[in-house]
C-alpha cells in the first residue's frame, strides 16, 4: 500500500503560479512512477504530468508546468506558471509500481495504483 497526500492547491489569478505537493508513505517511494492527473466537473480525469527516470507532460501545460520530485523526502511537487482558467480542477497524485516511460504515449489514470484526496485548484479571469 502507498499513501499519498497532496498539498498547496488554491485560488489565483490568471498567469499567478501554484506548487502542488504530494507526499507519499508506504513503500519505496523511488520504485514508483509518480504522476499528476486533473479532474474539471463534467469532465474525464486527464493525465498532466508524470516523473520516473524522465518528465513528461500533456501538450496543455508543456513549457508551464514542472514535475520533479525528491527520493529522500518521499515527494513529488507540480509547479504550476502561468495558469489559465483551463486549468482550473481538482489535482490529484497517483503512484504506478515500476519505472515508466511515456515516450509513445500518455498515461490512462486507470493505469495508475495509488492515489491522493485531491486538491482543488481554480484560476480566476
Amino acid at each position: 500500500q502507498v499513501q499519498l497526500v497532496e498539498s498547496g492547491g488554491g485560488l489565483v489569478q490568471a498567469g499567478g503560479s501554484l506548487r502542488l505537493s504530494c507526499a507519499a508513505s508506504g513503500r519505496t517511494f523511488s520504485d514508483y512512477t509518480m504522476g499528476w492527473f486533473r479532474q474539471a466537473p463534467g469532465k474525464e480525469r486527464e493525465f498532466v504530468a508524470a516523473i520516473s527516470w524522465s518528465t513528461y507532460y500533456a501538450d496543455s501545460v508543456k513549457g508551464r508546468f514542472t514535475i520533479s520530485r525528491d527520493n529522500a523526502k518521499n515527494t513529488v511537487y507540480l509547479q504550476m506558471n502561468s495558469l489559465k482558467p483551463e486549468d482550473t480542477a481538482v489535482y490529484y497524485c497517483a503512484a504506478n509500481y515500476g519505472i515508466r516511460s511515456y515516450k509513445i504515449r500518455q498515461p490512462h489514470h486507470s493505469e495508475y495504483d495509488y492515489w491522493g484526496q485531491g486538491t482543488q485548484v481554480t484560476v480566476s479571469s
